[in-house]
């Protein structure tokens, strides 16, 4: 005995339950059962019973029967095999009675102008109308709506870089002026008639004025360093020439006490007076010659400081000029292709506009993808049109006259 589900449909409209064939991701409800002629009684087969979906291969796993090619049958055919295939197997007397029926469809696909593409569930008796419905709808309802909005995205798109692509432009005016030493910042030519040129040079100008004055204060600061350690440097110098005189001087002194010594006509005390005045004398000669020389690697360093600011300075410029033309390369690019997208969607715009004021608007077309023969043909179709399981539904717009 085999039962099978009350409603098939075929492109034309219903059709009996034993036309409907089963293929990949359908779900069979089995249950079988045996008439026992000896005994009188049923007996219930609850292993075998419960819901199995076909799988990829297109076969069913039964418990103790194994896999069963359901794909391309009906369910009374697979109902019958089962009966067959457990006679066989357990080597029953009775041929067992086994039940199977459509648990739930293959579920169908909705592609293209629909609000939410996707799969949806099958129902019987659905439509393209109502397989649309699952999908939210049309996408949209006026034709050049998606064109408009198209517009003002790539418009708004658009509008930033060429913002983008101006500042980067000034600013390369300005590097270019500081590391041309100039006071001021000329005008790129690409933006003479540019509304918010006075703007930008402005900025831009504010910016290079506050990093000369910066730079010049580093500067100034390192000459006043400079100064202050070549006034050392002098002031150290004039010292130790005065103390050089005097270590000549007492060198002179004690030159004469030790001769007046040898006679003993002086006493030793004052010769071991001047010999302690000659070492203070050239010890503190010794501290000018080394605070001087500090003083001239203080003087050295700062000169080298000034060096490096410089450099490092030029070093930024350049790098930061470089990253700008690359920067502005890449928007400059970038806005090629918006301006492009402004046009095409601006032109698409515009035809579907001519076409709603000459009363053709657009054609919205379905097309249905179905599997038959193993292989995927395209069925044109209507709203009304009946929907099967497994079938891909194709939402298309188009704009060509009517």
């Amino acid at each position: 005995m085999a039962l099978g589900l009350a409603l098939g449909l075929l492109q034309g409209g219903p059709a009996r339950a034993d036309d409907y064939r089963l293929d990949v991701l359908d779900k069979l409800r089995v249950r079988v059962v045996e008439w026992q002629t000896a005994e009188g009684a049923v007996r219930d087969w609850s292993a075998l019973s419960g819901d199995y979906a076909v799988g990829a291969s297109g076969q069913i796993s039964l418990p103790l029967v194994g896999e069963l090619p359901v794909a391309g049958k009906t369910t009374a055919e697979v109902a019958a095999e089962i009966g067959e295939r457990m006679q066989k197997l357990f080597a029953l007397r009775d041929l067992p009675s086994a039940s199977v029926e459509l648990a739930q469809y293959r579920p169908i696909y909705v592609a293209g102008e629909v609000q939410s593409p996707g799969e949806y569930p099958f129902a019987p008796s659905m439509t393209v109308l109502k397989a649309i419905s699952l999908g939210g709808g049309l996408r949209r309802g006026e034709a050049g709506q998606r064109f408009a909005r198209d517009f003002i995205r790539a418009d708004g798109d658009s509008s930033v870089l060429v913002a983008e692509r101006n500042r980067l432009l000034v600013r390369r005016a300005r590097l270019q002026a500081e590391i041309a030493n100039r006071e001021k910042i000329n005008p790129p030519a690409e933006l003479k008639d540019a509304p918010d040129l006075a703007l930008l040079v402005e900025s831009e100008t504010a910016l290079m004025e506050s990093r000369d004055r910066k730079q010049k204060v580093q500067l100034a600061a390192l000459a006043d360093l400079k100064t202050l350690l070549q006034n050392e440097i002098d002031a150290l110098a004039k010292k130790s020439e005065t103390q050089a005189r005097q270590l000549s001087l007492v060198e002179d002194d004690l030159k004469k006490v030790d001769s007046l010594a040898e006679k003993g006509l002086t006493i030793s005390s004052r010769k071991l007076s001047l010999e302690q005045r000659v070492a203070d004398v050239q010890a503190s000669l010794l501290d000018i010659d080394t605070a001087s020389l500090k003083a001239k690697q203080d003087a050295s360093k700062a000169s080298q400081d000034e060096t490096n600011l410089k450099n490092d300075w030029d070093a930024a410029l350049a790098q930061e000029l470089q990253n700008t033309e690359r920067e502005l390369e890449a928007v400059t690019l970038k806005l090629a292709t918006s301006q492009k997208l402004v046009s095409e969607a601006l032109l698409q715009s515009a035809e579907a506009a001519a076409m709603k004021e000459d009363g053709s608007g657009a054609d919205i077309a379905y097309v249905i993808m179905r599997e038959k023969d193993g292989r995927a043909t395209e069925v044109p179709a209507t709203e009304t049109t009946a929907v099967l399981p497994g079938d891909v539904i194709k939402v298309q717009l188009n704009m060509a006259m009517r």
